[in-house]
């Protein structure tokens, strides 16, 4: 029998060992002497808050498994409805507002929400494409004022709370929430997370990072708040748009660090990428930071090294949890790792070492096979050093895409009464047990010579001081495909910040090729390739502002060399 466990119960639990530490701090604004002004609540007023708003929506009629889609901007109130939710027993549905006015009306159309929890924008489109959202009828306007469209406001909500404890029992494997992927390799798809999933996670990443009540987070991903007030770590809001982290304002990082004494901080490379810039060109280092998580692509070399220059605190490092939406954590590894021993072997082609699985995560490395795998007893799994389909077995790992049974089928291969993910990245296992990450199936490129993996070629021309990073597509139809090196080169920082972004030698266009292409002939990896091209900003996914949308730069590639993508 499936035991009771809400994931807002560790909200109580934090309430109860810690009533008086702040659980989240918010940038409010800037008083006259341009300080800025934060206002908070413990971690008691955070439990009170969500307390009200659950029993809110449990008065207006939401029942567990209610899907609320929440769009609200990273804010006290976006904490304490995202527990109030929980603590409903309603599912929260989360999708990136900067994926797309298709891509949000697809997601939306599969989850058939029976209410919005959003900003008035959000509130105004719902009302405009009614016929749309017909079973939209628990609508909360939050962070502005309510115009003509229906439902309650943020206090209107709260003020139907009572003290009542009469919450509804849920189970480790009811559904919390639906959290849509990036789409960086195909259409978003809703994973479906379990209280039990997020329980695990939480058990997890705190046991692994050693992190302790008390400690002081800036998540530059909205989520990671919530895993904060469940380990009793006080949250501070950066103050920053989450789905720009390649634009994050490194003073405004740098001031919350200071003002607020952090202790971690979690985010994408894109945002350690500039504020590792920022602090090596004024000589800035950060001594109260004991660990820096960067999650959402492969960690560049280059941001290791400054990121290691800049933590200076006893035992600090940068780690990256590797994994995916469906299943995080898997494997993690430090910067300082990385520089001492796996660095070199990366640049030469080797991949990106994830390093070793958390403990009770099972990783296999099996053939690499198209098409849906039904049983684990089909699968051909390979030895130390052959690359392969990473395949992963774990509690935080979901068991589905909500709605999505045929993507489900792809994704998951039966084992007896448990099952196997298949995350969709290719890789190995060295001679150290270390994992190492090669890069997307979707994205391996195959010619007649036989497999060109991304991330194993991408690394050997990203070591080049001109290029920022590159991405490897290939032309034509498989297993015949042209090979294509798309470069966007180090510039100058858009926002005219007063550090530079690298030691750009002045070459131009047609010189920086050249000698790509002599750097080519250079590795066997590489030496099939001689078609290169420059892109001005590669494009990259709303989430992290990382991963590559290869699929994009194939007919844009194409084009350019006078070529049918796909003959």
């Amino acid at each position: 029998m499936t035991k009771s466990l809400n994931i807002a119960d560790r909200l109580r639990d934090s309430a109860r060992r810690y009533p008086f530490q702040r659980a989240v701090i918010f940038p409010e604004g800037r008083d006259a002497a341009g300080r800025v002004a934060y206002s908070h609540l413990t971690f008691e007023q955070l439990d009170r808050e969500s307390d009200l708003l659950a029993s809110g929506l449990i008065e207006w009629g939401v029942k567990p498994g209610t899907r609320l889609v929440l769009m609200v901007r990273p804010s006290l109130e976006f904490i304490a409805l995202t527990f109030a939710a929980f603590k409903s027993g309603a599912v929260v549905v989360l999708i990136d507002p900067g994926m797309g006015r298709s891509n949000i009306f697809d997601c939306l159309k599969t989850v058939e929400p029976e209410g919005f929890i959003a900003i008035p924008v959000v509130q105004a489109i719902r009302k405009l494409f009614y016929r749309r959202f017909a079973k939209a009828r628990f609508n909360v306007t939050v962070g502005g004022r309510r115009w003509f469209w229906d439902g309650l406001n943020y206090d209107q909500l709260k003020s139907r709370g009572t003290d009542s404890s009469n919450w509804p029992q849920i189970q480790g494997n009811d559904p919390a929430a639906i959290i849509f992927t990036s789409g960086s390799t195909g259409p978003p798809k809703g994973v479906l997370y379990e209280h039990g999933m997020f329980d695990a996670q939480i058990e997890l990443l705190r046991d692994f990072y050693d992190i302790q009540p008390g400690e002081i987070d800036l998540p530059g991903f909205p989520l990671f708040a919530l895993f904060n007030s469940a380990m009793g770590v006080t949250t501070v809001i950066p103050d920053m748009d989450p789905t720009k982290p390649a634009q994050v304002d490194p003073k405004k990082i740098l001031e919350a660090i200071r003002d607020q004494g952090v202790t971690q901080a979690f985010g994408s490379p894109a945002i350690w990428n500039r504020v590792g810039r920022y602090c090596e060109a004024n000589g800035i280092e950060l001594p109260s930071i004991k660990r820096v998580l960067s999650a959402g692509a492969p960690v560049p070399n280059h941001v290791c090294r400054r990121m290691s220059k800049i933590l200076t605190g006893p035992n600090a490092d940068l780690f990256t949890p590797y994994g995916a939406t469906e299943s995080l954590p898997v494997a993690s590894i430090s910067a300082s790792e990385v520089l001492n021993h796996t660095a070199e072997k990366t640049s030469r082609g080797a991949g990106t070492c994830v390093g070793r699985t958390f403990p009770g995560i099972s990783v296999k490395i099996i053939e690499i096979t198209d098409g849906p795998i039904a049983s684990i007893e089909e699968v051909n799994e390979l030895t130390q050093g052959e690359i392969g389909e990473i395949i992963i077995q774990g509690a935080p790992v979901t068991r589905e895409y909500f709605r999505r049974p045929e993507a489900t089928a792809a994704a998951k291969i039966a084992d007896g009464d448990e099952f196997w993910h298949r995350i969709g990245d290719v890789g190995y296992f060295d001679d150290e047990g270390l994992l190492w990450f090669c890069g997307r199936k979707a994205h391996i490129v195959e010619t007649e010579m036989g497999r060109m993996f991304t991330i194993r070629c991408e690394a050997i021309f990203n070591e080049h001081p001109a290029v920022y990073r590159c991405a490897l597509v290939g032309i034509g139809t498989k297993p015949k495909q042209t090979p294509v090196i798309v470069v966007e080169r180090e510039k100058l920082d858009e926002s005219h910040e007063s550090f530079p972004t690298s030691n750009q030698p002045a070459i131009d266009d047609e010189e920086l090729l050249s000698q790509l292409r002599e750097l080519a002939r250079s590795n066997v990896l590489t030496e099939r390739i001689e078609r290169f091209l420059v892109h001005p900003a590669l494009p990259v996914d709303i989430r992290h502002n990382v991963k590559i949308f290869r699929e994009k730069l194939v007919p844009w590639s194409a084009a350019r060399l006078g070529k049918s993508p796909t003959s």
